[in-house]
């Protein structure tokens, strides 16, 4: 499997259900809701969501560390 990038991470723990089907339903439903314009973003989904559904099952989401990688502005 290919490893998620921190900007992927971030996104899936905007959206995490705590099961891997309940975030591949959210960020596919978050897709089709995506103006024309926001094609950064539907990129970064597409990818996350085929690294997502690539994974051999629930064992190997629950292994992810889910936070959120940021670094405050001083």
């Amino acid at each position: 499997m290919d490893r998620f990038s921190i900007e992927e991470l971030n996104l899936m723990c905007i959206y995490d259900t705590g099961t891997r089907s309940g975030l591949i339903a959210g960020l596919e439903k978050i897709a089709l809701e995506l103006a024309p314009d926001d094609a950064e973003l539907s990129e970064l989904i597409q990818s996350a969501l085929k690294k997502l559904t690539a994974m051999s099952g629930d064992q190997e989401y629950g292994e992810l560390i889910l936070v959120p990688d940021y670094k405050e502005e001083d």
